[in-house]
């Protein structure tokens, strides 16, 4: 009798580990980036690659980095939740192009529309991994101060932008 209880009690650890792992949520992974300030880079623009840009350019300004590529599904799902907080003026939206052929992301960005001030292109991923990029898309509100106050990992949805990032933008903004 005796030697059965260890294996059960091993396998009773191991279904309630299992439990709490299912009932976690995979977009919430924490960030050790978050209220650290964002990594610097100077990358060519998407659409005017002889022009650069880096996250120095938007000192006193908050913002988002929205990190997407044309051979995203789930960034095809966002694009119209961005397109649409584009118009409104809000805050101003950067793309971080990753791991893209340029012409594929302009003709991704011509046929759905553009919702960046301007796109940077990360052709080979380094920034992303910088930025602790887990896949795309992801976006990053950055303050003021250039700090990273915010991750989204997957699309941007109406929800989350309602009920997390209007409301920190607007506490940013303050």
């Amino acid at each position: 009798m005796m030697r059965y209880l260890l294996p059960l009690g091993a396998f009773a650890v191991l279904v309630v580990f299992l439990a709490i792992g299912l009932n976690l949520d995979p977009r919430e992974v924490p960030s050790p980036l978050i209220n650290k300030p964002a990594p610097a880079f100077e990358l060519p623009q998407l659409h005017k690659p002889e022009a650069k840009f880096s996250p120095k350019d938007m000192q006193g300004k908050v913002w988002l980095l929205n990190v997407w590529a044309s051979w995203c599904v789930s960034c095809r799902e966002e694009h119209p939740v961005l397109v649409d907080l584009s118009k409104t003026g809000l805050v101003p939206i950067y793309g971080l192009n990753y791991k893209d052929p340029r012409e594929d992301a302009l003709k991704w960005l011509a046929r759905f529309g553009d919702p960046y001030v301007l796109s940077i292109a990360d052709a080979e991923g380094r920034i992303g991994i910088d930025y602790g990029v887990y896949g795309v898309p992801e976006t990053y509100l950055i303050d003021k101060a250039g700090v990273i106050r915010f991750k989204q990992i997957g699309p941007v949805t109406d929800a989350v932008l309602e009920k997390t990032i209007k409301p920190l933008i607007a506490e940013l903004n303050k």
